[in-house]
């Protein structure tokens, strides 16, 4: 340890101050004694959106689903027959208002912001997938309605709530790999989109396609789009950065601290107005905070793999983050971390943990509905972390490196950036 330059104290003072920053929820009026259940609403009951349901099911009421696949509510009013079914959340919300609580969304990322939106502007506690938005606009939107209803939220990171994570981010902040200066972040995904499909087959009769698509520019029924393939169009998606980029990157930002970005610029193939690209490399620039000094964060998904520094065995391919310090570096990943050169670091002691294990990301959720107690994913926090993902794909999309003014939601230098950072809404669908 005598070549790792650690202060205990300040590290411990310092992890207190930014757990606290973290989990910090909102003022909040009890609605519910703690052992009172919530009224639930799912929107979105398949895919990922089965395990809010179960999640909500297991620990509260709920009263309420909505999808726009009849099948689907099918299947669930077997389960859940107190449960009005809904395929329009517009309709649930005007219907249903009084006997809500909180919801969980968990749609394609184009009706992440509505859905919510309309959620907590009723003064609904809301729970949504990652990525929080599908435009950098509509995250700073969340956010503040978030902030003026005084509701708890969780964005669904679920892997933030792990224990891996929390070693990492103990282990960066103790300084045992010294001041970093760099992270790469990669993800092996491949979310890459094509042409648009040109027949146009019949929308099948348990599907609810203009529930479906939603606030997107309106287009015919296509198999390709549904249940997942969504995310590989622009209108709905934002391809494997948008899809990978909020779990993986969010150990860094944990980690450094990090918020608005002050460039980024990114590469990939001949950009598609439709369709994402197959490999992305993006690179974010952040400035220092406090004693943390400037740091460069650099996203590589697809094909795209990072070059990681000459003589160390450091696995490559899968998912991961290497955060590259002073003093060594940390390869992560969901459940592993390393430390390296190994051969300095085979003696290394950890420090003792000062970040309390989760008692679970939906549990967080469903308690601080009833306590007003913290969320470590809420939407101050995920909101910044979507923000910054999604600029990738602005910069990749514009052509060309942004200058980010983070406070003024602007690139500086393009304003043909605007037309990417802010959603068009059809007729009848609003923020």
């Amino acid at each position: 340890m005598s070549r790792i330059h650690v202060n205990r104290r300040d590290f411990l003072r310092t992890s207190a101050i930014f757990g606290a920053a973290t989990l910090a929820a909102p003022a909040f009026v009890h609605a519910k004694s703690p052992n009172e259940k919530l009224g639930v609403a799912v929107i979105g009951v398949s895919g990922q959106g089965a395990a809010q349901l179960a999640a909500a099911g297991a620990m509260e009421d709920v009263v309420a689903v909505c999808d726009i696949d009849d099948n689907n509510l099918a299947a669930v009013a077997k389960k859940y027959p107190k449960a009005k079914a809904y395929v329009d959340f517009r309709k649930m919300f005007e219907e249903m208002e009084k006997s809500i609580d909180a919801v969980t969304v968990s749609t394609p990322d184009h009706t992440h912001a509505p859905a919510s939106a309309m959620a907590m502007r009723l003064g609904k506690h809301c729970y949504c997938e990652k990525p929080l938005t599908h435009s950098v606009y509509e995250t700073r939107v969340l956010a503040q309605i978030a902030k003026e209803k005084k509701v708890v939220t969780q964005m669904g990171t679920q892997i933030h709530a792990e224990d891996n994570y929390r070693r990492v981010v103990e282990l960066v902040q103790s300084g045992a790999i010294g001041p970093v200066t760099e992270v790469l972040v990669w993800c092996g995904k491949d979310w890459g989109g094509g042409a648009r499909p040109k027949d146009t087959p019949e929308v099948p009769k348990n599907i609810h396609w203009e529930q479906w698509i939603g606030p997107a520019r309106f287009r015919p029924y296509h198999s390709c789009y549904l249940p997942a393939n969504w995310r590989r169009w622009w209108d709905f998606g934002n391809g494997t950065l948008g899809d990978m980029a909020c779990h993986i990157m969010d150990v860094a930002f944990w980690a450094l601290r990090l918020r608005c970005p002050t460039s980024i610029e990114a590469e990939g193939p001949p950009v598609d107005a439709e369709g994402c690209p197959h490999k992305l490399t993006v690179r974010y620039e952040y400035p220092a905070r406090g004693e943390m000094p400037p740091v460069k964060l650099t996203w590589y998904d697809g094909e795209n793999q990072p070059a990681f520094p000459a003589g160390h065995d450091i696995p490559n391919g899968g998912i991961g983050a290497l955060f590259i310090g002073k003093e060594g570096m940390l390869r992560a990943d969901y459940g592993s971390r390393t430390l390296y050169p190994q051969e300095k670091f085979k003696d290394f002691k950890a420090p003792a943990p000062t970040i309390p294990n989760s008692i679970g990301h939906h549990k967080e959720f469903f308690d601080a509905c009833k306590t007003g107690g913290p969320t470590t994913c809420n939407f101050d926090y995920s909101g910044a972390l979507t923000e910054a993902v999604l600029l990738g794909a602005v910069a990749y999309r514009v052509g060309k490196r942004l200058d980010w003014d983070g406070v003024n939601l602007k690139a500086t230098n393009s304003p043909e950036a605007e037309q990417f950072l802010r959603p068009h809404y059809r007729q009848g669908w609003t923020l």
